[in-house]
């Protein structure tokens, strides 16, 4: 079968739904949306990252992660820092990152799922397609 670049772009569209969706699923008993999840994560390997970074990883506007860092504030799952200058940053909770961890085994489980009718060679290759996809300049 020969693919169109919109075939290509709707099939990453629906494989990202579905993990999206599988995600939302498996984080639910932890008590965590998945942008609280991709949040934790994120900080876990940014730590101290400024909200502006923290909106730029997980897709957010400043505003909208602003008022999400907030609820995950009140929860314990992030705290708020001084950085340099006025800059705030954040960091993980023991409590956060017990939930980050948690969320990653879940994650890797749905992850894995996903891709496991690919040989492990298939997936390099398609980890190195899109890496290729990724690159060009979307304008």
């Amino acid at each position: 079968m020969r693919y169109r670049h919109a075939d290509v772009a709707l099939a990453v569209k629906r494989l990202q739904h579905r993990h999206h969706r599988a995600l939302s699923q498996a984080l639910q008993p932890l008590g965590l949306s998945l942008v609280q999840w991709d949040t934790l994560r994120h900080l876990a390997n940014h730590p101290e990252a400024s909200l502006h970074d923290l909106a730029v990883l997980t897709f957010q506007t400043d505003q909208s992660f602003g008022t999400l860092a907030g609820r995950m504030v009140d929860r314990g799952l992030i705290e708020r820092v001084p950085g340099p200058g006025r800059a705030v940053q954040h960091r993980l909770t023991e409590k956060g990152a017990e939930l980050r961890a948690a969320g990653q085994e879940l994650a890797d489980v749905v992850v894995k799922s996903s891709f496991s009718r690919l040989s492990a060679a298939q997936l390099d290759e398609l980890g190195a397609l899109l890496d290729v996809a990724l690159e060009a300049d979307p304008a």
